[in-house]
């Protein structure tokens, strides 16, 4: 007698379900235990030369406390300082290379308080941290992240961030700019330099600065506001001091800001007691 229709071959069919079932349980496995690149320095034993290495790095783990993931739409590249690194005694085989980030916030810890899922930030990954901005997901601590203005494109929040904070802290913190305050920036026409500027003038500072190129002295006589006087030092001849105490009535600036100046310049400078506060950075 034949075998009713579909039975005989319920078994196998059976079988093969549950074996496709289980491959795609373990393709579903695998695909969230997704691996990224991310790039890493060492340092020679002589602290003189680097090498760079990409490494592999496994899904991070699931945020706590105060700790933010996020997914890293742009990242700066600043020079790497390794004398800061010997002076910290900050020993490893691999140095994440990449600190200015911008990204998106991915998933948050159950004590994050300023941000949430979808917000758009960014910020400085701390010198001990273990993930590279140069990767497509890091983990970090939401103190170090603020939130991206929404005009503000990816690249330009990780591009300006670090000479921002820098600048601010120069000006806010240290010199304690305030109203009507004369300020000597050097090198105006530098990243640094540039954000010092609107930064002091956003403040109701007198603003002077040096250009050391035709280029550079061309690009500063057109910001606005306009600044009280560009000085240019690419010829050797144009005396600092005097055009500093000249601009001021003979009173001398109250602070002097390196934007990365040569220091012999710097000192010029201060043999004539042009400044309250020098800030260097």
């Amino acid at each position: 007698m034949g075998a009713a229709p579909g039975q005989a071959g319920a078994g196998p069919l059976q079988k093969d379900s549950k074996v496709a079932v289980a491959k795609t349980q373990a393709v579903g496995a695998a695909q969230r235990q997704v691996t990224m690149k991310g790039l890493y320095f060492q340092k020679s034993s002589t602290n003189e030369e680097i090498t760079f290495v990409f490494q592999e790095r496994e899904n991070l783990p699931v945020v706590e406390d105060n700790y933010v993931k996020l997914q890293v739409k742009a990242c700066a590249l600043s020079q790497i300082n390794t004398k800061l690194l010997a002076e910290m005694k900050m020993e490893k085989d691999f140095f994440p290379v990449g600190r200015e980030i911008a990204g998106i916030v991915l998933d948050v810890g159950s004590k994050v308080s300023f941000f949430q899922p979808d917000d758009e930030v960014v910020g400085i990954l701390p010198l001990d941290s273990e993930d590279p901005g140069l990767c497509e997901v890091v983990r970090v601590h939401e103190h170090y992240l603020v939130h991206k203005p929404e005009k503000v494109t990816w690249t330009e929040a990780a591009g300006t961030i670090r000479d921002g904070v820098r600048a601010y802290t120069a000006l806010h913190y240290l010199s304690h700019l305030s109203p009507g305050k004369s300020v000597l920036i050097m090198d105006g026409a530098s990243a640094l330099g540039m954000i010092a500027i609107q930064l002091a003038h956003h403040r109701g500072a007198k603003v002077i600065s040096t250009a050391g190129s035709l280029e550079d002295k061309q690009c500063l006589e057109r910001l606005r506001p306009s600044l009280a006087r560009v000085i240019d030092v690419s010829n050797g001849k144009a005396h600092v001091a005097e055009s500093c105490l000249e601009e001021t009535g003979g009173l001398g600036v109250d602070i002097v800001l390196d934007a990365g100046v040569k220091l012999e310049l710097l000192e010029s400078s201060c043999k004539h007691g042009l400044e309250e506060r020098v800030c260097l950075l």
